[in-house]
């Protein structure tokens, strides 16, 4: 009796399910893109746009000037954030304290106490309450949501409690970073 093989099948490669495995699909991606990761979606990340880079000067000089910073920490513009082994995230600006930055050198993973975004128009609302919720998950203290267009500052301090700046107000980063605070007209006027 005359056996016939079979054509072989090529395993599709399945997608990432965790941080790990999509760290490195991305290794072998070879690209300099931004990519989220959040429970096997995979996010590309667009860079922040030079009409934002007068926000992201605006809020490191301030940062700058506080205590925390006298200290060691610093305000990094699109560094990894990472919530769990399902989920990572890149805030478009974030604190991290001096421990959290030597620590990564030992590849410590966490989160910083202060994530900032810039609102795309491309987000939904959808989008944007998933990322406020992500960072809590994460043990984010606050989070902060700048809307150009509107010249606002919608701060959280919990998925559920939100603040909105505008105008004369004075938005402050206390109690994570206390003496980070500013006039929100001098943000867009800088």
């Amino acid at each position: 009796m005359e056996t016939t093989a079979m054509p072989s099948r090529r395993k599709r490669p399945s997608a990432p399910q965790t941080v790990a495995e999509f760290e490195k699909w991305l290794s072998r991606k070879k690209t300099d893109a931004n990519y989220e990761f959040v429970r096997g979606r995979i996010i590309r990340k667009p860079s922040m746009k030079q009409e934002e880079l007068f926000i992201a000067r605006f809020l490191m000089r301030a940062f700058a000037k506080t205590q925390l910073y006298q200290q060691g920490a610093e305000m990094l513009s699109e560094g990894d954030a990472y919530i769990d082994t399902f989920r990572k995230r890149i805030p478009d600006l974030a604190v991290f304290t001096d421990e959290q930055i030597r620590d990564a050198k030992t590849g410590k993973r966490f989160m910083p106490p202060l994530a900032i975004e810039i609102l795309s128009d491309s987000e939904s609302q959808n989008d944007v309450l998933e990322k406020v919720q992500d960072y809590f998950d994460a043990g984010v203290k606050l989070v902060w949501y700048i809307a150009p267009k509107q010249q606002k500052i919608y701060a959280y301090t919990s998925p559920d409690d939100i603040k909105v700046y505008k105008g004369e107000d004075v938005c402050s980063a206390a109690p994570v970073v206390p003496d980070f605070q500013f006039v929100i007209r001098d943000l867009f006027q800088s």
